[in-house]
């Protein structure tokens, strides 16, 4: 077996520390062990109340309620009538003066009562249950509290439709409900899908309620019929939070465990990891090396935040003041792994080190440990410098969110990776952890097109990274080539000019608790498809945008839902009314599926590669999606240092008057600036985007603004708009000169309309069929289908903008489409004759009449292009292979499967033979090739190399164009070569695929000796 392991110093300390969890304060004591399982709490024998504290007990145990707040409050038991605290302040924040209570005895029950809540306390047996103020039930026990000699329980009744969420980071789930599933709570090392790093013992209900178990022990939530919540150790300790929503609900949790921490802004910058000193993966380097690494990021033009030098894990660091100084001076801050401990971190930070990253060391002594790790990094930071804390960390706990950002942990770069990502982090959310990311592409194996399509999405988490150092080659963003650098760079520099947008939510998670990345049913309480599969591999970040992430090896999204309202398509503009869901939507490799919810505005920083490129005279741009009367405010501070906690930043509100639909006036009123910090704008130009989808008569800002009649005038102009049909479905563009920041100003479009146009039913769309292909050099049609809305389309032009070096022809204009209808158009084109093989977007634009308005269309379709398909008899090793999957490493040409990089195997042997060409791989592989049609056969002999002595087993398979041709027996390490010679009837594709067929991926090196292609 062939298998890349990171070797950690910490994993017997983390096994040491998963013992001291079980074994720790409030655990199973010896002498309990006796004790018969299950037992259930008894009758209620004695009552006491003191303010707003209750005690209650039940022959020999004990029970306790404590208010905290009109909707909060404590429940204890201690079987034995001792109570125990082991969790003490360390998660629970000082909570000031408790609520005035009261209580009445109702015959079977006492009634414990807030002005909110009432908790009903049951006689006979002792049993729990909570009303709301109205008398509604929130919540009650099916039976008493319990417990055995490892674990205590509490058993809830649970409501015939009432979901949950929660329990922390839950890899691979959280964003949809948790009804009739079971959750562990608790560190298990597994990073992958179906692990709980970062775990929270705390849960939300749709019933308006949420559970904390304030305790560092591990605990079992199963949300069944009835609903039972076990933790391991002999006494119960639970706080109760009732909420109109479960906003509320987060926010009362984290009122009690800490609000989300504000991160500096260069936090919400994509950082970067490795090790540079002393790899063995990438040979003598030292720490300065950093710096050549950061001038990469500003010769590609690509954003970068920050960068930890070190890996923690046997790579110290040197001269680390001269390189904090240098990574400052290119705009970015160092950070460093602190394996060597707290202590000296004081010294790093006086050096220079602003962020702090704890790893698996850091729960060596269980979570308490971690817990403090987390806030003693964070506060060793400000205690040495002016600067916030910043750190991350894996397998934190309950309160981690006041001090650092949830890392999931080392996992590989596959397609899978990112399809279980998307609903960890936007499930965190609901417990609380406002940030929680992974590396881009995973920190082993991963490819130039996973990594690009995994980058896309975390651009719109708050903080994430990049990491190196032990996957075959290095990770930056700018490693892979084109068109792989420039798509990166688009979207990081997407990402840097929306941080006004996601700085402000960063902010609101400081009061509110409440993440910037969520999941739709977050917003969407009432929509039945929220909290299901339906919207599971899609996340909101923020209120605006909706993020559907491609996580196959696709040019199409298939099972986009978007939820109740109007949703526009942040690339073309096209809108959507749902509920609805998409299916085939195109979505090249640079395109991420994003939708915008109208009502939108989006403040932000036009043009920049970094923040600190800001200056004086740097415009605020809002990006604006009309629609009724919406509005969002603008937090600014430094972005670096902790003077807004002493009242230093401001705030501005963009207020937005549109009609709901159709014509009519829009009107965008941006309030005076309150507040003041160090180096806020005095004055500043402005510039907006309005999605009208339809021409305004004129423009007022005081009076009328100048009109400018193309888009080289606006971009000269101080001053002025532009209304650009062909951008995005037809884009109002506006720019003002300076104006004073602590003055409101409004700018009117007259006679405009609501995002989607005067008459959005009767829009056009374009849209393309898929798998189109065109070979490099030869002329080639591609297929654009245009479709009427509810009116006809008439006078329709089809063009294409291609890529540099390629020709193409508008078709003939289309006089009439009528209107529901659909009509083809085929556009020729010849791509470049040095077009390079693989996938190319093309944008299609369809301008046309309808409803007596100039619209204009637009789609983003992907055109595949093809090499030059073979000729004669063709070895498959000297192919240019289309794609090439591999279980290990990569597919090897006339090389056996070697290690983790290129041409590192042995020479091909099956059966004691060897064979100067062929490919070796790695079970599960798939190899595709381009014959054009022009080939008969393929033939090959195919076996597990002798090099794995006798392991491995595996089936070889031929398909083409979609079937099946020819499909091995079982082959094992053992096996005869089995001879392939398979007719391929002038197939255009053939993949050549290796297939694990016991699980195992042992020892599966599956070779294809002396493979070749027979051809006219």
């Amino acid at each position: 077996m062939q298998s890349s392991t990171r070797i950690r110093s910490a994993v017997v300390a983390a096994l040491l520390g998963l013992l001291a969890v079980l074994t720790g304060p409030g655990a199973a004591r010896a002498d309990d062990t006796a004790e018969p399982a299950g037992t259930t709490v008894g009758d209620l024998t004695g009552f006491k109340a003191d303010g707003a504290v209750y005690r209650l007990t039940a022959g020999d145990a004990a029970a306790r309620v404590s208010f905290v707040s009109e909707e909060t409050f404590r429940i204890e038991l201690a079987p034995d009538g001792t109570f125990e605290d082991p969790a003490g302040d360390a998660i629970v924040l000082p909570q000031g003066t408790p609520p005035r209570t009261r209580w009445k005895e109702r015959g079977d029950r006492y009634e414990l009562s807030t002005r909110s809540v009432t908790l009903r306390v049951y006689k006979s047996p002792l049993r729990f249950a909570l009303y709301r103020a109205d008398g509604s039930q929130v919540w009650s026990e099916a039976k008493g509290l319990s417990w055995d000699a490892e674990q205590t329980t509490q058993t809830l009744a649970r409501g015939a439709n009432e979901q949950f969420y929660g329990a922390g980071m839950q890899n691979g789930r959280g964003n949809t409900s948790h009804r009739d599933k079971t959750v562990e709570v608790g560190v298990d090392y597994n990073w992958d899908d179906g692990g709980h790093p970062n775990s929270v013992p705390f849960y939300l209900s749709s019933a308006g309620y949420g559970v904390f178990r304030n305790t560092f022990a591990p605990g079992t939530y199963a949300f069944n019929d009835p609903v039972t919540t076990s933790e391991k150790e002999r006494r119960f300790d639970a706080y109760y939070f009732a909420g109109d929503s479960a906003k509320d609900v987060i926010g009362q949790y984290t009122q009690l465990t800490g609000k989300p921490f504000l991160p500096p802004v260069y936090g919400m910058e994509i950082g970067d990891a490795d090790c540079y000193l002393h790899n063995a993966n990438r040979g003598e380097r030292h720490t300065l090396d950093a710096l050549k690494v950061a001038d990469g990021y500003l010769d590609n033009d690509m954003p970068n935040g920050w960068m930890l030098v070190n890996d923690g894990y046997g790579c110290g660091y040197e001269n680390l003041a001269e390189t904090a100084k240098g990574l400052q001076d290119r705009g970015m801050q160092a950070g460093l792994w602190t394996e060597d401990g707290i202590d000296k971190l004081g010294d790093q930070v006086k050096a220079g080190q602003r962020v702090a990253k704890l790893d698996v060391a850091w729960v060596g002594d269980g979570y308490k440990f971690a817990l403090d790790g987390c806030k003693d990094a964070y506060k060793g930071i400000e205690a040495n410098s002016d600067a916030r804390g910043f750190t991350y960390a894996p397998e934190s706990w309950s309160g981690a969110q006041r001090c650092g950002v949830q890392w999931s942990g080392d996992q590989y770069g596959t397609w899978d990776y990112i399809r279980w990502q998307i609903p960890t982090y936007a499930g965190a959310t609901m417990s609380g952890l406002a940030y929680t990311t992974g590396d881009v592409d995973g920190i082993f194996g991963g490819s130039a097109k996973t990594y690009t399509r995994d980058l896309q999405w975390k651009m719109f988490l708050g903080t994430t990274m990049t990491m190196d150092g032990w996957a075959a080659s290095d990770k930056q963003p700018f490693r892979y080539g084109e068109p792989y650098t420039s798509i990166n760079r688009d979207y990081l520099k997407l990402k840097e000019s929306l941080l006004p947008y996601q700085y402000s939510y960063a902010h609101e998670a400081t009061k509110t608790g409440v993440g910037m990345v969520r999941p739709l049913v977050l917003e969407y309480p009432d929509d039945p498809k929220a909290a299901t599969d339906a919207a599971k591999y899609e996340f909101m970040s923020g209120e605006d945008f909706l993020v559907a992430p491609v996580y196959e090896d696709s040019t199409e999204r298939d099972g986009i839902y978007l939820p109740k309202g109007t949703w526009t398509d942040y690339w073309t503009g096209r809108t959507y009314q749902g509920p609805v869901t998409l299916d085939d939507y195109s979505a090249p490799l640079d395109t991420l599926p994003l939708f915008v919810k109208a009502g939108a505005s989006v403040p932000m920083w036009p043009g920049i590669r970094s923040y600190t490129d800001r200056t004086a005279s740097s415009p605020l741009a809002w990006d604006i999606y009309p629609q009724g009367r919406s509005s969002f405010t603008l937090y600014e501070d430094d972005g670096v240092t902790r003077e807004h906690r002493d009242g230093a930043y401001a705030t501005q509100t963009a207020d937005v008057r549109a009609p709901s639909r159709g014509s009519g006036d829009v009107t965008v009123d941006i309030g005076a600036s309150k507040g003041t910090f160090k180096g806020k704008q005095s004055s500043r130009p402005y510039e907006f985007t309005v999605h009208t989808g339809s021409e305004p008569s004129a423009v007022q800002l005081g009076g009328k603004l100048p009109r400018l009649t193309s888009a080289a005038a606006y971009a000269k102009a101080k001053q002025g708009w532009f209304y650009d049909r062909d951008d995005r479905g037809g884009v109002v563009k506006i720019k003002t000169a300076p104006l004073p920041t602590d003055r409101k100003f409004s700018v009117k479009l007259k006679n405009a309309s609501a995002v989607g146009g005067r008459n959005a039913a009767a829009t056009a769309s374009v849209t393309a069929p898929r798998g189109q292909e065109a070979g490099a050099g030869a002329p080639s049609t591609v297929a654009v289908d245009v479709t009427a809305g509810t009116a006809d389309v008439t006078d329709a032009s089809v063009t294409l903008d291609v890529p540099e070096g390629w020709q193409a022809t508008p078709a003939a204009p289309v006089k009439r489409i009528p209107a529901g209808t659909t009509r083809r158009v085929e556009v020729r084109v010849t791509p470049a004759k040095d077009a390079k093989a693989g996938e190319q977007r093309l944008t299609a634009l369809a301008r046309y009449r309808s409803a007596g308005e100039s619209r204009t269309a637009t789609e983003r379709l992907a055109v595949s292009v093809m090499p030059a398909p073979p000729t004669g008899e063709t070895w498959a090793s000297d192919m240019e292979w289309l794609t090439a999957v591999n279980g290990y490493g990569p597919a090897e040409r006339d090389r056996s499967n070697g290690e983790s990089g290129a041409a590192d195997g042995h020479p091909i042997t099956l059966a004691g033979k060897t064979y100067e060409k062929g490919i070796g791989t790695h079970a599960d592989s798939d190899i595709e090739v381009y014959l054009g049609g022009q080939c008969s056969r393929f033939t090959a002999d195919a076996g597990i190399d002798d090099e794995i002595n006798g392991y491995g087993e595996v089936a070889f398979s031929v398909e083409a164009d979609g079937k099946v041709l020819w499909t091995s027996p079982k082959v094992t390490g053992a096996s005869e070569t089995v001879p392939v010679d398979v007719a391929l009837d002038g197939a255009r594709h053939v993949r050549l695929k290796v297939t694990d067929t016991n699980g195992s991926k042992t020892g599966d090196h599956g070779d294809w000796g002396a493979a070749r292609f027979v051809c006219s």
